[in-house]
């Protein structure tokens, strides 16, 4: 039996207020969707399976580039991290899995690091790496680039620590390791495009032969930030030749805000899809560019259109196809727990609605070339509220039918407040 951080009964009296009104409105959707041929109960019975990984830095303030302003009760280890991810996945059932950052997350003994996820019922997903910034007592500094910095020694220090997260992942249960750089240039002809690509290749090329036999490699692209000129690892199709080149273990990590402005991101998923080389993905939303946000909060019809090529692709048992789900945001204004709770809402919206849609139909208006009525098909299943089903899967698996107000209920943030010394607030930075 897991460790409960919210008393039940708290969650137990908050539901009871709101039983009688879910219960008529999952009966009339249910009515109206049995009209249109779809079962809801095998929908929420999906939508219960379905499951996002919260990332480990993310219940803590975030930042820009100017200040960043610390909330109370912030994170001060991560063993505190445990313990705010835990009452996430205690309101929502949705979120049974933490991302880890070394070295953030770092501790002497990865024994212990288990032995208080596996208490709070958590496991987890896959280790992030940190080459894009230097650590304490680091010998050689990563201003320049990392896996692809011209300094062999660099390289190689950039090398070792991506085996060290492996090492570490093994310790906790971890099948997969995740590699973002923020190497490269700020400035024309201050890097070789070409020999610049060569070098990560061979870096990751080394850490891909350390790989254990049931692991994958994740590659992550990103158009700029913190180099505006250009970008190592800048785009899906670099980050598909990435996959490519290194071998069967590896594979292409989407973030929903490393894109250029107006780029069709469904068909990026798409692609990946069919070429087998789609590892997972990074929720969250943008408005100007990687703004981190959270998920569904700017364009949750885009959010929707991903999940509708996922479900396509799991009607249609696409080869190799078993992506991670997890998210990666910045709160910088709202408590993070809270914002999380809400993004794992809103993935778990978007999965359900992308259930609905009549993919008979779909395709018929599809082979018609009928293009009006393909795009009122999904606007259909879009426009649908499956709320009562995501909060009905919430409840059946002994979460809140509303987790924000459980959470408030429960005095958590200010009971964490008092117990956590105050963070003032600091310089620049995303965390």
């Amino acid at each position: 039996m897991s460790e409960q951080i919210i008393r039940a009964d708290i969650i137990a009296a908050d539901n009871e207020k709101r039983l009688a009104a879910l219960k008529a409105d999952y009966e009339a959707l249910g009515a109206k969707l049995a009209r249109e041929g779809v079962g809801i109960d095998a929908i929420t019975d999906k939508v219960a399976q379905f499951f996002v990984a919260v990332p480990s830095w993310g219940v803590g303030t975030g930042g820009t580039r100017f200040a960043r302003f610390p909330g109370p009760g912030e994170p001060r280890d991560i063993f505190d991290k445990l313990d705010d991810c835990a009452v996430i996945h205690q309101l929502t059932r949705a979120t049974p899995t933490v991302s880890l950052h070394i070295p953030w997350d770092k501790v002497d003994d990865p024994r212990r690091l288990k032995a208080h996820a596996d208490a709070l019922g958590l496991g987890f997903d896959a280790m992030n790496s940190n080459t894009f910034s230097d650590a304490p007592g680091q010998e050689h500094s990563y201003k320049y680039g990392s896996l692809s910095h011209p300094d062999p020694a660099t390289r190689r220090q950039a090398i070792e620590h991506n085996i060290e997260c492996i090492e570490i992942g093994e310790a906790i249960g971890s099948k997969a390791l995740t590699v973002w750089i923020g190497d490269g240039s700020n400035f024309p002809g201050q890097s070789n495009f070409t020999r610049s690509f060569e070098r990560y290749l061979d870096a990751m090329k080394a850490i891909y032969k350390q790989l254990p036999d049931d692991w994958r490699i994740f590659s992550e692209h990103k158009m700029y930030e913190p180099a505006f000129y250009s970008t190592v690892v800048q785009d899906w199709g670099t980050n598909y030749l990435i996959a490519t080149e290194l071998g069967e273990k590896a594979y292409c990590l989407v973030d929903l805000g490393h894109h250029a402005p107006n780029v069709n991101i469904e068909m990026i998923v798409a692609r990946l899809i069919q070429f087998r080389k789609l590892g997972g993905f990074h929720f969250n939303d943008s408005k100007y560019g990687d703004d981190d946000l959270d998920a569904g909060s700017i364009d949750p019809y885009r959010l929707f259109l991903v999940f509708n090529e996922l479900v396509d692709a799991e009607h249609r048992r696409a080869d190799d196809f078993h992506p991670a789900h997890m998210i990666d945001q910045s709160h910088n204004v709202t408590d993070p727990i809270e914002s999380l709770i809400r993004s794992a809402n809103e993935i778990r919206r978007a999965y359900a609605q992308a259930l609905i849609v009549d993919r008979k139909a779909l395709e018929e208006y599809q082979e018609s070339n009928d293009a009006l009525m393909a795009s009122e098909t999904l606007k259909s299943a879009f426009r649908t509220d499956v709320e009562p089903i995501l909060a009905v899967a919430r409840l059946n698996a002994g979460g809140a039918i509303d987790p924000v107000a459980a959470y408030r209920a429960s005095g958590y943030r200010k009971a964490v407040g008092q117990e956590r010394p105050a963070v003032s607030a600091g310089g620049g930075g995303i965390v």
